[in-house]
């Protein structure tokens, strides 16, 4: 029986928005293109969410990807504001399955700069019975310490645990620990899988 529901958070409970982010700064073009790929589709990217260097190593990483573009990197990321943006239907789904009597956590790769820059974006965490942002444990997804960290924590079955997330990954890693796993592609589609898992969500 499923008791407890364990989101990630970017695209899921609100939105990972990289792409308008550095559009909203005025970045368009071959420029936008190099600073995406210095960036988030760097591997660099995960020891950003790690948590185990300091915001001006992390840069410096980034910068060392595409020295040309150091002057729109270091703009870029002296505030990450809108990185990380609010979804509407969020609290609402959240209270309705507290409601049900589910107990919800959170399990995400997340830095440090991103956890106080968007907290707006974050303003269901109140509404959530614990959980673990990687940058706080130097430990992110898939590996499956992680996901063994938050059960032990929080006392949890692994076995009356469903894990939500948009990375299959990480779905396929909660998976070889016994929680269910769902890939997260539109909250309709999450509902529906919820629904055959036997959860009333």
């Amino acid at each position: 029986m499923i008791r407890n529901i364990i989101f990630d958070i970017g695209n899921v409970l609100a939105d990972f928005a990289i792409e308008e982010f550095y559009r909203s700064r005025g970045y368009s073009g071959e420029i936008w293109e190099r600073l995406m790929k210095a960036t988030a589709r760097d591997p660099d990217w995960a020891e950003f969410d790690r948590g185990v260097l300091s915001m001006e190593q992390v840069l410096e990483r980034f910068i060392e990807n595409d020295p040309g573009i150091e002057g729109p990197l270091r703009e870029s990321f002296r505030s990450v504001e809108g990185m990380v943006t609010r979804r509407e239907d969020t609290v609402p789904w959240l209270n309705s399955l507290r409601a049900k009597g589910y107990g919800l956590y959170y399990l995400s790769n997340f830095s440090e700069k991103a956890r106080w820059d968007c907290a707006e974006a974050l303003d269901f965490l109140p509404l959530m019975d614990g959980g673990i942002l990687s940058y706080q444990e130097k430990l992110i997804k898939p590996d499956p310490a992680i996901y063994e960290l938050l059960l032990a924590r929080y006392g949890l079955k692994a076995s009356e645990c469903v894990f939500l997330d948009d990375m299959s990954r990480n779905v396929e890693a909660a998976g070889k620990l016994g929680i269910e796993g769902i890939r997260f592609q539109s909250r309709k589609q999450a509902r529906e899988e919820l629904r055959r898992l036997g959860a009333d969500a």
